[in-house]
């Protein structure tokens, strides 16, 4: 077709919004302010974090969330069972696992299910409580336990990693749904205009097995300027920051300024939300080509800072260097900070994996509490840590006292939050003899909500934390919601408790 005419034709095009817009007696007014609610709502709901909008008062104002994508061993890290010591190599009870599903992986290995303790030794560390039990594997960790809510009996339905992650990053395990910093960027706006609501991190690691896809952390339906913005390590920290060679600053702003006067043309006559989100979005990659190198620019960082976080922090990509960058950007005013650490995914080879990864994230983890703490703002910073599921009791591979590995467990596993209203120094939920299954205080046998619409107490399920998430930051995970193909979402489906035992 002639270029000509298929300009033509498309300037010809009538749309349904132009459609109902252009009717008369005012019947065009009425059926495009329907069409626009979802657009409409989504304005009204960027609220201030003084309340104003809120659905109650705010715990916290911003959250960092550590994620430790694979499944972090509960068993080796926090989960503290001496009995398994002297079960070594026998195989899992069927009561115990009781027809639950497991993988593939090990459903019909030869060796059977045998069990594998910890080769760790584990301290019981001094809290707000009788204590907590934490692996020599996080000695740093450790020296926080007091500023600890440790929860041992998370749980999930997802037994497979893509699953997994896009079910606790976005309420479901089908992809397409917006992220947890999309719908808390939708719901709470911004407190910094030149930096993106919502800033992503990749740690190194030396075992990066897993993939992780830019959805994970993406605004799904909702309107695209609610995108995560993923910071690098090396290179520009954001793609196209930089100016082509004979660009100026003034010149990009001459060209933004033109092409925004394009897309309004071409909003008014189509109406179309996300032309609108592309302008501000346009907008704040300007604002962020000043803003962003100021942020990664750690020389006016004292040693003592340094000294805390480790030598590691000044090695861009590290995880210390990006808790150091998730504490400037909460100083900063972003709200939803999230830092990705691969490599948890360990079915042979666990002690050689795990011991490295967290070498990789001990220190920095400790560091930013503390640093958030001796600077006045872990009391409105929330911070939580986990990964999508927990790992066996059973060993998959060959078992020996110092090497195994362990097969994916959703059945239970441990997370922990600090700071933003968590109730500080104590643990909650309990797991059987063999970490295998949630069981009541006294030991008894638990099935973790059997019917959807109820909760068990001593449980929490993964839209039970991300409901608690929005509750600390003055939402209503059931009010907070976005009408898509004639159904209004939420984060949390239809489903979520707010762990209010959790909360101080």
């Amino acid at each position: 077709m002639n270029p000509f005419e298929a300009l033509h034709q498309h300037q010809l095009a009538t749309t349904r919004r132009q459609l109902f817009g252009r009717t008369a007696l005012g019947l065009g007014t009425a059926s495009l302010a329907g069409l626009l609610g979802d657009e409409l709502s989504a304005a009204g709901n960027q609220a201030s974090i003084d309340g104003d909008g809120l659905h109650h008062a705010p715990r916290a104002k911003r959250v960092i969330y550590l994620f430790m994508s694979g499944g972090p061993s509960q068993h080796d890290l926090w989960d503290y069972k001496p009995k398994l010591n002297d079960m070594f190599g026998q195989q899992l009870p069927a009561e115990v696992r009781d027809g639950q599903r497991i993988t593939g992986m090990t459903a019909n290995q030869k060796g059977g299910l045998p069990l594998c303790p910890s080769k760790y030794k584990f301290t019981k560390v001094d809290n707000h409580q009788d204590g907590v039990w934490v692996s020599e594997l996080l000695p740093h960790t450790a020296k926080v336990a007091r500023e600890l809510c440790v929860v041992h009996s998370t749980f999930t339905e997802a037994i497979n990693h893509d699953p997994a992650v896009t079910y606790i990053q976005t309420g479901s395990q089908i992809a397409g749904r917006p992220s947890l910093g999309a719908w808390l960027s939708y719901g709470l706006g911004s407190m910094n205009e030149d930096l993106p609501h919502y800033v992503v991190m990749h740690a190194h690691s030396k075992f990066a097995e897993q993939s992780l896809f830019n959805r994970l952390w993406g605004p799904g339906f909702l309107p695209a300027d609610h995108q995560g913005m993923l910071l690098r390590s090396s290179g520009d920290p954001v793609l196209y920051l930089s100016n082509p060679p004979g660009v100026t600053s003034s010149d990009r702003r001459d060209q933004l300024d033109a092409l925004a006067a394009i897309n309004r043309e071409q909003h008014r006559h189509f109406g179309n939300p996300e032309i609108l989100s592309r302008i501000r979005q346009h907008e704040m990659a300007y604002r962020m080509q000043t803003s962003v190198p100021e942020l990664m620019d750690f020389s006016g960082e004292t040693e003592a800072t340094f000294k805390l976080y480790g030598e590691e922090a000044k090695t861009p990509g590290s995880f210390a260097a990006c808790c150091l960058n998730a504490r400037r950007l909460a100083e900063r005013g972003v709200r939803n900070i999230q830092i990705f650490h691969r490599g948890w995914d360990a079915h042979n080879r666990l002690p050689t994996e795990h011991e490295s990864q967290c070498k990789d994230i001990d220190q920095g983890c400790a560091a930013l509490i503390r640093d958030l703490r001796q600077r006045g703002m872990l009391d409105d910073t929330l911070v939580v840590w986990g990964g999508e599921f927990g790992r066996t009791v059973y060993c998959q591979g060959n078992l020996t006292r110092e090497n195994y590995g362990r097969d994916h467990h959703p059945r239970c596993f441990t997370v922990w939050m600090a700071g933003g209203g968590i109730k500080a120094g104590i643990t909650y939920g309990r797991t059987d003899d063999y970490g295998y299954n949630i069981v009541h205080a006294d030991g008894s046998p638990m099935i973790p909500r059997p019917e959807k619409e109820h909760w068990t107490p001593g449980t929490m399920h993964i839209h039970d934390l991300n409901a608690t998430i929005l509750h600390l930051l003055g939402i209503d995970h059931r009010k907070l919601t976005y009408r898509y193909q004639g159904r209004d979402f939420r984060l949390t489906d239809v489903d979520g408790h707010v762990m209010h035992d959790l909360i101080a």
